[in-house]
């Protein structure tokens, strides 16, 4: 399987770490890329092909993932609208709905239809990451087998059952870690106003949060149970609970997701206008 990747950023460069490690073959990988260092320090760090433009050779490929700012999509694509031959394409940008790619790929009259939009997170970055997926219908099963061996590589994979659900996983795990530092960030704070140092306290943070997500990863018990079990009646973690409910903390978050769903939404309308 020959893949291409539009744009060498640092999430295409993930996954070609990834992929690589994971047994793909640097000679079946191809990166285009503008920059001239940018495509020197691609090729000496993987081993992969690299190119400055979408040429014939970066298109002979099988796979062609789309790793370019979704503002920039657009034009990146404009000179290889109708050019592909039923290559499977990969988009990885946010925002960016199917029926926009495949005009943006294709023709008004045929657009291309191969085509699997996908959501990975930045933990990505270091192979801990999880990826939400939505396949056009068109896709059979090889090609959605294939999406998925590729972006498993920096983590693990879900499959949304409508392309609307694709938002929901933005607004979840793509912007969920960003709800995870700002929770570390209070606990240190809290920490620190108890009179650790920011090192000590930070550490204390980061672990219980790192421990705590280990600890429901690998239970059986759903992170309800868990919090149970760690609430004894009339104890520390009780009071601290209480507090949090008080505050409406979980109903603030949910509607905190919620906002940013709807803004993803508002900006795939956006992003696909002509």
């Amino acid at each position: 399987m020959k893949i291409t990747f539009l744009g060498g950023g640092n999430m295409a460069s993930a996954l070609i770490g990834g992929m690589i490690e994971r047994g793909f073959a640097a000679t079946d990988i191809a990166v285009v890329e503008l920059g001239e260092q940018a495509r020197a320090a691609l090729a000496a760090r993987f081993g992969v092909g690299v190119h400055a433009s979408l040429d014939a050779a970066a298109l002979a490929c099988d796979v062609l993932v789309l790793a370019v700012k979704p503002q920039q999509m657009k034009a990146a694509l404009a000179p290889i609208a109708g050019r592909l031959q039923g290559q499977l394409v990969i988009s990885i940008a946010a925002g960016l709905r199917l029926a926009d790619l495949g005009r943006w790929l294709g023709t008004p009259e045929q657009p291309h239809a191969r085509v699997v939009r996908c959501m990975p997170n930045t933990p990505a970055l270091i192979g801990c990451g999880v990826t939400g997926l939505y396949a056009d219908p068109s896709v059979d099963e090889a090609g959605r087998a294939a999406a998925e061996r590729i972006l498993a590589a920096v983590g693990s994979t879900v499959w949304a059952t409508e392309e609307g659900q694709i938002d929901a996983v933005t607004a979840i795990s793509g912007s969920g870690p960003a709800y995870v530092f700002h929770f570390i960030e209070a606990l240190e704070s809290a920490g620190c106003a108890l009179g650790f140092d920011q090192t000590s306290a930070r550490r204390l943070a980061i672990d219980t949060v790192l421990g705590a997500a280990r600890l429901a990863a690998s239970a059986e018990d759903s992170p309800a149970v868990l919090r149970q079990k760690v609430t004894s009646k009339g104890g520390t973690t009780e009071a601290a609970l209480a507090s949090l409910a008080a505050s409406g903390w979980h109903d603030a978050l949910v509607a905190a997701v919620r906002a940013a769903e709807a803004r993803g939404r508002a900006l795939g309308d956006e992003l696909g206008k002509d």
